[in-house]
């Protein structure tokens, strides 16, 4: 039996060439999931105060062994906690040099294929620096 791939809308929303909404495959549905809860301060969201990462307010603590562990168990915990139905993070690697924080997150949807990669976001920032995201193959 063939099962139609999902769509669903795009996540941020967002408008297509056509200048309606758009829509986005699992993949990057996911992946834009992923992008919310690590961009999202807690309190950010009216009807969602909890929502959100909150590695943000680690921005201007010292970098180094603490911050990365701090950063790590904060992003898993997140993601785990809002996207836990929908993905299993795989692992959760941080590197603190001087003023940046690079976040590699590797993660595997639970629906679909089990032979499946995992699929990779890597995130970047630190203070004077736009936070900035990209997957990896």
């Amino acid at each position: 039996m063939n099962v139609a791939p999902r769509v669903h809308l795009a996540s941020p929303p967002a408008l297509d060439g056509r200048g309606r909404t758009g829509l986005a495959d699992e993949d990057r549905y996911l992946r834009g999931l992923v992008e919310h809860v690590l961009f999202t301060r807690p309190g950010e969201r009216v009807m969602r105060p909890d929502f959100g990462s909150g590695v943000d307010a680690l921005v201007f603590a010292p970098a180094g062994d603490e911050l990365a562990q701090a950063t790590r168990g904060l992003v898993h915990g997140a993601l785990q906690r809002f996207l836990g139905d929908l993905l299993r993070v795989e692992e959760v690697t941080v590197v603190a040099t001087d003023a940046r924080v690079d976040v590699t997150v590797t993660y595997s949807p639970l629906r679909g294929p089990a032979s499946d990669p995992p699929r990779v976001v890597q995130v970047s920032g630190g203070p004077g620096v736009a936070p900035s995201s990209q997957g990896a193959p």
